[in-house]
């Protein structure tokens, strides 16, 4: 018998007030440990709400961190699911074909009230540390409801 997932709904879109807190709690995480990141908040359609790239954050980060968050809105998932499914090869490099999937770890939906509110992105440093500084700005939605 094959298992069934949860839906996940797509609710209404971030404010702008929510989506900077996100943002800034975010920029604290990279700030305490001295990464210059880039931000990207966006709300559940995919639009872009915040962009906030730190002083010395490499320029290409800013299209990454964008991906990153609008890979996670669209298909409603950590972009880590997609770095690993590439890592393991095989009938998993299919995922290469799958336009707007990033395969790259720091993209994380935002969730509130068992919906999809928005995603974070986050880009300028190795992905395991995107996803940390992406994972304490996720965190901070529980704070603005």
């Amino acid at each position: 018998m094959s298992s069934v997932s949860r839906i996940i709904p797509y609710g209404p879109p971030l404010s702008l007030d929510v989506a900077r807190r996100i943002a800034a709690t975010a920029e604290a995480e990279a700030k305490a440990n001295g990464w210059p990141m880039v931000i990207a908040v966006m709300d559940s359609g995919a639009n872009l709400v915040v962009l906030h790239k730190m002083d010395q954050a490499q320029t290409g980060s800013i299209t990454i961190a964008q991906a990153k968050a609008e890979s996670a809105v669209r298909f409603k998932r950590p972009t880590k699911v997609f770095e690993e499914a590439l890592a393991a090869g095989g009938i998993h490099l299919r995922l290469l074909a799958t336009h707007g999937a990033s395969p790259l770890e720091g993209g994380l939906p935002l969730m509130l009230a068992g919906q999809l509110v928005g995603a974070i992105g986050v880009s300028g440093m190795q992905s395991t540390q995107d996803a940390q500084v992406a994972a304490a700005g996720a965190k901070a939605i529980a704070d603005t409801s």
